[in-house]
C-alpha cells in the first residue's frame, strides 16, 4: 500500500530506531538561493529530533519536474513525507505564475494520489532582481520558509501518527 511508511508512530521522533524519512527535492534554478532554504529546513528538523541520516536530497533541473520526481519518491514507499522546494520567477518569455501553479497542483496530487504528504516551499515573488537587495531579502526569507516547512514536515508526521492506529484498526474489523 503506497504511504504505508507516515503509518508508523512518529511520536518518538528522536528514537534512532524510528527515524522519518524525508525527501527534500530541490529545483536547479536559483539554487544558490533554494541551498540556503535546505540548509535552514535541515536544522530546523535536527531541532525537532529528526537526525540528517532521515533525510535525503534530490535535485531535479527545474520546477515544473518537481511533482513527478516527487510521485516516484512516493511511489517507492521509500518516503514517510516529500518536500519540493523552488523559487519561480518572471522570466519574461512565459507566465511564471502557470508553472507555480503547475507544480503546487502537481504536488497536491501526488499528495492525494499516494497518502504520502508532499509539501510545497514553491514560491512565487511578484518582482525578483537579482541585485543585493533583493538577493538579501529572498535568502533569508527562503531560509524561513525552510524552516516553516519543516515545522509543517513534522507536525502532519505526527498528526497522521494519532490517526495511524484507528485506520489500522478499521481496516483489521473488515
Amino acid at each position: 500500500m503506497p504511504g504505508t511508511g507516515v503509518l508508523r508512530d512518529r511520536q518518538a521522533m528522536t528514537n534512532s530506531l524510528d527515524i522519518p524519512r524525508i525527501a527534500f527535492v530541490q529545483a536547479g534554478w536559483h539554487a544558490d538561493l533554494l541551498d540556503g532554504a535546505r540548509d535552514a529546513f535541515q536544522a530546523r528538523m535536527a531541532e525537532l529530533g529528526v537526525p540528517a541520516e532521515g533525510i535525503r536530497h534530490f535535485d531535479v533541473p527545474g520546477a515544473f519536474e518537481i511533482p513527478l520526481f516527487a510521485r516516484r519518491l512516493a511511489q517507492s514507499s521509500q518516503y514517510d513525507a516529500i518536500v519540493g522546494a523552488a523559487l519561480v520567477v518572471n522570466g519574461g518569455i512565459y507566465r511564471h505564475e502557470f508553472v507555480a501553479q503547475a507544480v503546487v497542483d502537481g504536488l497536491m496530487r501526488v499528495q492525494l494520489d499516494t497518502d504520502v504528504p508532499v509539501f510545497s516551499m514553491s514560491l512565487t515573488p511578484h518582482h525578483f532582481h537579482s541585485h543585493d537587495e533583493h538577493y538579501g531579502f529572498f535568502d533569508e526569507h527562503l531560509r524561513h520558509k525552510g524552516r516553516e516547512v519543516a515545522d509543517a514536515c513534522v507536525g502532519m508526521l505526527r498528526a497522521l501518527a494519532n490517526i495511524a492506529p484507528e485506520s489500522t484498526q478499521k481496516e483489521s474489523q473488515t
